[in-house]
C-alpha cells in the first residue's frame, strides 16, 4: 500500500479525522534527507497496512498545514492518533528507529 498524498485541503479529513493512527511525512523535492527517507516511509506503509495510515505532505505546496503542524525542519514524521499529535521524528532516521517510535504509539 502506497502512502496517501495529503494537502492543505485534505489534511483534516485524511489525518485528523482518521480512525487509525496516521504517520505524516512532511517533505520537499529539494530536500536530500527527505529523498533518503522516502523509501523507508514506503516500506512502513506496506508493513503497517491496516494498522497505520501513512501519508505524505509536500511542505512547499501546503504551507498552511506545515504552519498549523508547527513544522520548522524537514523531513519531519508526525504521528497523529484520534486527531492529536502524539509524537514527531525530526530528521532522517534509520527504519529501526522510526519503527521503535511507531510501536510505542501502536502498542
Amino acid at each position: 500500500m502506497s502512502p496517501t498524498v495529503v494537502t492543505d485541503a485534505t489534511f483534516a479529513s485524511d489525518v485528523l479525522q482518521s480512525e487509525l493512527p496516521v504517520l505524516v511525512d512532511v517533505w520537499a523535492t529539494w530536500c536530500g534527507p527527505c529523498r533518503q527517507l522516502s523509501p523507508i516511509v514506503d516500506q512502513i506503509a506496506e508493513d503497517y497496512a491496516g494498522r497505520l495510515v501513512v501519508t505524505k505532505l509536500d511542505a512547499d505546496a501546503n504551507p498552511a498545514t506545515v504552519e498549523q503542524m508547527g513544522v520548522v525542519s524537514i523531513p519531519t514524521l508526525a504521528v497523529y492518533s484520534a486527531g492529536e499529535l502524539v509524537t514527531s521524528i525530526i530528521g532522517a532516521r534509520p527504519k529501526a528507529a522510526i519503527v521503535a517510535e511507531l510501536e510505542k504509539v501502536l502498542a
